[in-house]
């Protein structure tokens, strides 16, 4: 029987930020909601002040993740990554953003040995994870084909020019680009003097400080294929940033056969090494948004062994049996 069935998850932490009213100092939570990025967005800030500046601090990080969207989308026409990709192996000119991201993602792709590859795009594009309904198990002939333009190192970077030396590669940011931004949104809020606040992209959370009661943020880690807010297990996060990435935000079954979005770079196919999520606490979130993806293909034994290499960085891994596994200073309960 052919039985397809397609679901959608955002890997959701719950923010605990988001709900609280009684502080130590006197605060009161600003919480606005949007939907950028393909996920929805929710910023959190404490008017420790009184003043009423949050709300307009709030309106400036929406507009800075618009800014870095019509920089980063492969879809919308004309941003840097769309210009690059129809650049016919051109040289193409782009912001130094852009280039920042692209040098730090190929700095990953490097590291993963191609397990992670910013070239990935007509890969992940033939499977169509993004649209909901239509993803679907593509021809053997098909994938062998996209795989054969997946190679990271045929980005040329010279000054802020980028060319595709394989016209028919093309760049996609989606592993990395949501913890770039969170950086910048946490630059531009502590150059305002906010000392306490909650981002969260989707699957991906930076927290400035602590709560204005100087209580860390309670951070809930959302259990793989539950109910969406379903927590596996909850933290105590200040300071620092939190992404989950795992086989249960996009996927389908087709033949009663799971199909996931982390797709292996030599096969074309999902990737099975029996890990179901990774989530990574680090300070800086564009490094946690690369290792979340990066942990999960390098598996548990080389993946934590990284982890343990590198300084104030943590990682708990969730098998597809349920059972967690951390690094030395994860901070499970």
């Amino acid at each position: 029987m052919n039985h397809k069935k397609t679901f959608w998850t955002l890997t959701i932490l719950v923010i605990a930020c988001a709900f609280i009213s009684g502080c130590g100092r006197t605060a009161e939570p600003i919480t606005e909601t949007g939907f950028y990025l393909d996920t929805v967005v929710q910023i959190t800030l404490y008017d420790t002040e009184g003043d009423g500046s949050c709300t307009g601090n709030i309106k400036e990080c929406f507009a800075l993740i618009n800014y870095y969207e019509h920089l980063f989308s492969t879809t919308i026409e004309g941003s840097d990554i769309w210009n690059i990709n129809h650049g016919d192996g051109n040289p193409v000119t782009v912001a130094d953003d852009t280039i920042s991201l692209l040098q730090t993602a190929l700095y990953y792709s490097e590291l993963s040995g191609g397990q992670v590859d910013i070239t990935v795009l007509p890969l992940s594009e033939l499977w169509d994870f993004g649209s909901e309904g239509n993803a679907h198990r593509p021809d053997d002939a098909d994938v062998k084909e996209s795989v054969s333009h997946i190679d990271y190192h045929t980005v040329h970077i010279e000054g802020n020019t980028v060319t595709l030396s394989d016209p028919e590669a093309s760049i996609d940011l989606g592993f990395i680009a949501k913890g770039y931004i969170a950086d910048r949104l946490k630059e531009y809020l502590l150059d305002q003097g906010v000392d306490s606040a909650c981002i969260s992209l989707g699957g991906n959370l930076i927290t400035i400080g602590s709560k204005p009661d100087g209580q860390p943020y309670r951070i809930g880690i959302q259990k793989p294929f539950a109910n969406e807010g379903e927590t596996i297990t909850v933290i105590n996060v200040s300071d620092a940033s939190v992404v989950s990435s795992g086989i249960y935000e996009r996927y389908f079954y087709e033949d009663d056969v799971l199909y996931h979005h982390l797709l292996d770079t030599a096969t074309g196919y999902p990737e099975d090494n029996n890990i179901a999520g990774v989530t990574i606490m680090a300070p800086s979130s564009v490094d946690a948004d690369a290792l979340s993806t990066t942990c999960y293909f390098l598996g548990i034994d080389d993946g934590m062994k990284l982890i343990e290499s590198l300084d104030n960085t943590e990682a708990l891994f969730i098998t597809t049996n349920g059972e967690l596994l951390t690094s030395d200073g994860f901070p499970l309960p």
